[in-house]
């Protein structure tokens, strides 16, 4: 018996279609449909389906830092208990400045660490007061932390696949 593939026809052109990103113009997904063949509205509920079964993980915008004026990026790590992450995850995720954050395991003794916050600054000053406003907010559940300052900038991409 053979199995349905993960994905048909329509899936894997919308795919290529937007694995580079969404157009840069007023109605994305309309560009999208265009190069599919399809309605704007067949993309839009495909691409929801594909969210809604993890076949893609998000939708959303991913800006330059550097290029809006944010020089220093901190990948500030926390040794907090286990059993609270979840919680503070929404907290600090919740802080305008944190651009993403999430839980990793420890690696001990030498990495005590199992959460993660992402904050941009200007400059390290202002990444330093936003680590201390997440420390503040943590309290107690703080028992340590470090941050890690980008060096260079990495070219972030997913998976893609081949037309």
């Amino acid at each position: 018996m053979k199995s349905k593939p993960l994905i048909d026809d329509i899936d894997r052109r919308i795919i290529l279609a937007t694995q580079s990103g969404l157009p840069l113009e007023p109605q994305p997904y309309h560009a999208v449909a265009r190069e599919a063949g399809i309605s704007p509205e067949e993309v839009m509920t495909r691409m929801r389906r594909m969210l809604e079964t993890g076949m893609i993980r998000r939708i959303g915008a991913v800006p330059n830092h550097y290029a809006l004026g944010y020089k220093a990026n901190g990948m500030t790590v926390w040794n907090v208990p286990d059993e609270q992450v979840d919680e503070l995850g929404r907290r600090v995720g919740a802080l305008e400045f944190v651009s993403h954050c999430y839980q990793r395991p420890r690696y001990l003794p030498e990495w005590p660490y199992n959460f993660f916050a992402m904050v941009h600054g200007h400059d390290r000053g202002e990444v330093e007061q936003q680590a201390q406003q997440i420390a503040d907010l943590l309290g107690d559940a703080d028992r340590g932390h470090e941050i890690l300052y980008s060096t260079r900038i990495l070219k972030k991409t997913g998976l893609r696949i081949g037309g």
